[in-house]
C-alpha cells in the first residue's frame, strides 16, 4: 500500500535544467520543512490546549514577545544565536569529514576556563582592550584546538572511536571546571567565581554604538562567512569533502588522511573553544560547569540540518534560540512548570527533524495493479 524511494539528488543531475533542477530541490526542502514547522505548531497548541486550557494563538504571541519583545530582547536573542551558531561552525568541518565530534561541550568550557584565568590573572595589568581581547580569544583557541587534537591523533594513529573519546573529554573539561571553581571562588565560600572584574571591566567586550552584544555578532559573522568559503572553495574542504566521502578514495589521490584528520579536528576544536571566549568576554562575565549550556549538543542539530552550510546555520540557530526564549516566557508568563515548554520545544524539534525524512524519500500510496506492476 505505501511505498518509499529515494528522492533524486537535484544537484547530480546535468545538462541544460540542471540548475532548474537544483533550485526545484531547495524549492521542495523549503517547502516540506515550512509544511513540517506549521504542523507542529498546530499540534502544541492542541496540547497547549489539552494541558493549560489557554488559547494556544497567545502562547505564540508570548512566545514572539519572549524574544523580541523590547530592544534588549532582541539583542539577547541576537547574542545566543550567535554563541550557538560559533560552536555550530566549529562541528562543520569535523562533521563534514565524518568525524563525530561530540565534544563540543567541553571544548566550549575548556575555552572559557582559558578566559576566565587570562582575565582574573592579568586583569590588574592595565594591558589594553583590544591586546587583552587578542590574547583571550588566543587563550581559549589554543584550549579548544587542544581538546580537539587529543582524540584526532588516537583517531589518526589508532583508529579510535571518536563519538566515545570526544564525549568522555567533556567530563574532564567538566572536573576541570570544578577543579578551578574554588581557587577562584569570589566572595568566598560561595562556590561560585562571581562576576570577574566587575569593578575595572577588565577583559569585558565594549560597546559597539551603544551595543553591548555586538561585537558578539561581529566576531561569529565574519567567522561563519570565512569558513563558508573555507569549506566550499578552499583546498582543505575539498580534502574534508572527499575525506568524508570514502578515505580509499582520499589515499587514492595521494592525500594524507592521517594529516587532514588531525588539523580538521584541531580547528573544529579552536573555533568550539572561542565560543567559550564569546560565553565569558561578551556575555556571562564568568564561568561555571553550566557556562556551555547544552550548546555543544544543540549545535549538532543545528550542523546536521544545516548541511554543514553556515549560512543556513545561522537560520537554524536563530529559530532554534527563538524556541528555547520563547518557552521560558511563556512558562514564566502564564506560571506553567518548564516541563511544559520543554514538550512546545520537542514536539517542534520532532516535526522539524522529522521533515528531513521527507526530504529525502518521496512516499507514495499505491493501488492494486499499480502495486503488482
Amino acid at each position: 500500500m505505501i511505498h518509499i524511494s529515494k528522492r533524486p539528488d537535484f544537484n547530480r543531475f546535468t545538462g541544460e535544467k540542471k540548475k532548474y533542477n537544483r533550485y526545484a530541490g531547495m524549492l521542495i526542502g523549503v517547502g516540506i520543512r515550512l509544511a513540517a514547522l506549521l504542523l507542529s505548531l498546530v499540534v502544541s497548541g492542541v496540547v497547549i490546549y489539552a494541558i493549560t486550557k489557554l488559547n494556544p494563538l497567545k502562547v505564540y504571541a508570548e512566545m514572539v514577545s519572549g524574544s523580541f519583545g523590547t530592544s534588549r530582547r532582541v539583542w539577547v536573542w541576537l547574542r545566543d544565536t550567535a554563541l550557538l551558531l560559533v560552536i555550530a561552525v566549529g562541528l562543520a568541518p569535523a562533521f563534514k569529514m565524518r568525524f563525530w565530534n561530540i565534544g563540543a561541550e567541553g571544548q566550549v568550557l575548556v575555552g572559557a576556563l582559558a578566559t576566565s584565568a587570562c582575565m582574573i590573572y592579568m586583569g590588574s595589568a592595565n594591558i589594553p582592550t583590544p591586546l587583552f581581547l587578542i590574547i583571550m580569544a588566543a587563550a581559549s583557541v589554543l584550549a579548544g584546538a587542544l581538546w580537539g587534537i587529543v582524540p584526532a591523533v588516537f583517531k589518526a594513529r589508532w583508529g579510535t572511536n571518536e563519538t566515545l573519546f570526544t564525549l568522555m573529554m567533556n567530563y574532564i573539561a567538566i572536573q576541570l571546571t570544578n577543579f578551578f571553581i574554588p581557587m577562584w571562588e569570589h566572595p568566598k565560600g560561595s562556590n561560585t567565581v562571581g562576576i570577574i572584574n566587575a569593578g575595572t571591566k577588565a577583559g569585558w567586550f565594549p560597546e559597539i554604538f551603544g551595543q553591548q552584544y555586538l561585537l558578539n555578532v561581529l566576531i561569529v559573522a565574519v567567522i561563519s562567512v570565512l569558513m563558508f568559503f573555507y569549506l566550499k572553495r578552499s583546498k582543505h574542504g575539498y580534502e574534508i569533502a572527499v575525506v568524508g566521502q570514502s578515505e580509499n578514495t582520499a589515499r587514492y589521490a595521494a592525500m594524507n588522511v592521517k594529516k587532514i584528520i588531525v588539523r580538521t579536528t584541531t580547528l573544529s576544536g579552536a573555533i568550539c573553544g572561542l565560543g567559550g571566549f564569546l560565553a565569558v568576554a561578551g556575555a556571562d562575565h564568568t564561568v561555571s560547569t553550566g557556562t556551555a549550556g547544552g550548546r555543544g549538543f544543540v549545535a549538532i542539530i543545528v550542523a546536521w540540518l544545516a548541511k554543514f552550510n553556515p549560512i543556513i546555520m545561522a537560520l537554524i540557530s536563530a529559530m532554534l534560540v527563538f524556541l528555547n526564549k520563547g518557552a521560558i516566557a511563556i512558562a514564566s508568563r502564564f506560571n506553567l512548570s518548564n516541563d511544559v515548554s520543554d514538550i512546545i520545544q520537542g514536539i517542534i524539534l520532532f516535526f522539524i527533524l522529522g521533515s528531513e525524512f521527507f526530504i529525502n524519500y518521496r512516499v507514495r500510496i499505491t493501488r492494486g495493479k499499480e502495486k503488482e506492476a
